[in-house]
């Protein structure tokens, strides 16, 4: 079995979340909507948490989305979201996911906003690692963290309680 270290706990996670809220608030003061759009799984988790934090500290529209693509293959499929009525064209949004590694999934992710005129696109992800094989970068960054390639970061969401583990 593969030893776990802990690297953030739920409370110290919940901290995160608030900071990044208010930089992401900050960035967008003004605007009237503001979409916050989640990878599928741990990253639809995150932005359901970071829209709770928003929805607390800001008067802007909020709206909240599901990226759904195949991670293991992005490139094989459609990038789908969850309400494709909803008008993207002129707002800004905010992608968000879980741990950025590659930057792979989060560069098709981005497909369906540039594809409908997205205003502005920014990424947030709760944990960045470092290890980019795609020109994409994060602009709202829980924790940075400099791994090697053959070490692992899990984020593990239960009924809203959020830890992070490094293996």
């Amino acid at each position: 079995m593969l030893q776990q270290t802990q690297i953030l706990d739920d409370a110290q996670v919940k901290q995160i979340l608030k900071r990044m809220a208010y930089q992401i608030y900050e960035n967008n003061f003004g605007e009237k909507d503001l979409i916050i759009a989640g990878i599928e799984g741990r990253g639809s988790s995150i932005a359901e948490l970071l829209f709770e934090e928003l929805s607390k500290i800001c008067k802007i529209k909020l709206h909240l989305l599901e990226i759904h693509l195949n991670k293991k293959n992005p490139t094989g499929g459609s990038v789908l979201l969850s309400d494709e009525k909803i008008n993207i064209a002129d707002k800004n949004v905010v992608v968000v996911d879980d741990v950025l590694n590659t930057g792979k999934t989060l560069v098709y992710g981005l497909t369906p906003f540039i594809r409908n005129k997205a205003k502005q696109i920014r990424v947030a992800v709760l944990v960045d690692r470092n290890h980019k094989n795609f020109p994409i970068s994060a602009d709202f960054i829980g924790i940075s963290l400099s791994t090697t390639l053959q070490e692992h970061i899990t984020v593990l969401i239960e009924k809203k309680k959020v830890n992070v583990y490094l293996s």
